[in-house]
């Protein structure tokens, strides 16, 4: 990749060192340009008007999204977040009082409130699946716990918000086809910075966001709903006129496609721009990401673990561009003000974004690093010597 002509495609890498891309990356110029583009449209033209001249370009959003997950475009929908996406999926399962919910201990933080909502509600319960050495998720146990509590859901987060941990999807997706169980694989943090194929991974849903390593909008996602759980009939709770036709006084008919997990009412202009950001990526190919990831992450830990004052707290065989650190001598409440203040974007994790995480590490909080592509080497050496100064 150029990562000089990628640099000046991107705006923001003018003004700041941005190494919390797993928060909200810097969008590329086309991106917000896309949007602002719209947005002007619909002021000169009107809403319903535009939407209907920009039908076509509208409708490619579906066939990028199904390129980056290999999939169909009838499999995909689009959303205004990852929480929006996995509460959707969530809400079409029909659970019953005693139903069991099968999450890890790494899941994320708004994925466990829901279930414990549901549990509060609805008298499912949440059970564990108990980590291997590494804090993957056990795959022994999975099968045995499918086995032994007939799960009505299988939820599996592929990178946590609080770590740099890659759970093995696809081998666990080998594991649940064996069983009557649906797959919610929350992806909000590994799409754009890894390939993710749903097909592979045997999810029935996989939840995502553009904010993040997509480089695209905030407040727009992605559902990816498979054949299986389309065919099934797992559809929203609450449809609307969009996503089911009225059909009589007392019926209503789901769309076919995944679409029935959309609104009638979208920000269309945020479509248009996680369109470009599709295409943006899909131009610079995922397997190239992956590669200068890979390298800028191994620079950064290498840095990192010469630093006395550092405690690395990643665990897991494969880890990602997510990079979460103990240091010495800095308190949570100045943390990120004080790497901003050298011109440089970090972010940090609260326990109460990993409950169980930090309970077993023994941490109340972490500084998260998460390089993407277009940073640089010189960049991880900024923040290096930030670190070091402390």
């Amino acid at each position: 990749m150029d990562i000089t002509k990628i640099r000046k495609q991107t705006p923001g890498c003018d003004f700041i060192t941005h190494l919390n891309n797993a928060g909200a990356a810097l969008m590329p110029a086309i991106v917000a340009d896309t949007i602002r583009n719209y947005i002007s449209e619909e002021e000169k033209y009107g809403g319903y008007e535009t939407a209907d001249k920009r039908a076509a370009e509208i409708e490619q959003f579906y066939d990028y999204a199904s390129s980056l997950l290999h999939c169909k475009p009838q499999n995909i929908a689009f959303t205004t977040n990852a929480t929006d996406s996995y509460n959707k999926a969530l809400s079409s399962i029909p659970f019953k009082q005693d139903d069991i919910i099968l999450t890890t201990t790494n899941d994320y933080p708004s994925n466990m409130i829901a279930f414990l909502s549901l549990e509060k509600r609805l008298g499912v319960k949440v059970i564990l699946v108990r980590n291997t050495e590494t804090g993957e998720i056990d795959l022994e146990d999975l099968e045995s716990k499918l086995q032994r509590h007939s799960a009505r859901l299988l939820s599996v987060t592929h990178v946590p918000t609080s770590s740099g941990l890659v759970q093995p999807v696809e081998k666990i997706g080998d594991v649940v086809k064996k069983h009557d169980c649906i797959y919610l694989l929350d992806a909000c943090q590994s799409l754009g910075q890894m390939d993710v194929n749903a097909e592979s991974t045997g999810a029935d849903f996989i939840s995502g966001t553009f904010r993040k390593f997509l480089r695209g909008p905030r407040g727009a996602g992605l559902l990816y709903a498979s054949d299986k759980a389309l065919n099934k009939g797992l559809e929203p709770l609450f449809p609307d006129l969009h996503g089911a036709d009225w059909v009589d006084t007392n019926h209503y008919k789901a769309r076919t496609d995944a679409r029935r997990f959309e609104y009638w009412e979208m920000a269309y202009a945020l479509m248009m721009g996680s369109s470009q950001s599709l295409a943006y990526l899909l131009s610079l190919g995922i397997h190239n990401i992956e590669q200068r990831n890979k390298m800028l992450i191994h620079k950064l830990r290498t840095g990192l673990a010469d630093i006395p004052a550092v405690k690395l707290l990643d665990r897991g065989q494969h880890q990602c561009a997510i990079v979460t650190f103990q240091l010495k001598g800095l308190p949570e409440h100045s943390a990120k003000q004080y790497f901003r203040d050298k011109g440089i974007n970090v972010y940090t994790t609260p326990k109460s974004a990993a409950v169980i995480d930090f309970g077993e590490k023994g941490i109340d909080w972490v500084v998260r690093v998460s390089p993407h592509y277009y940073n640089t080497e010189s960049e991880i050496d900024l923040l290096l010597e930030a670190v070091k100064a402390v």
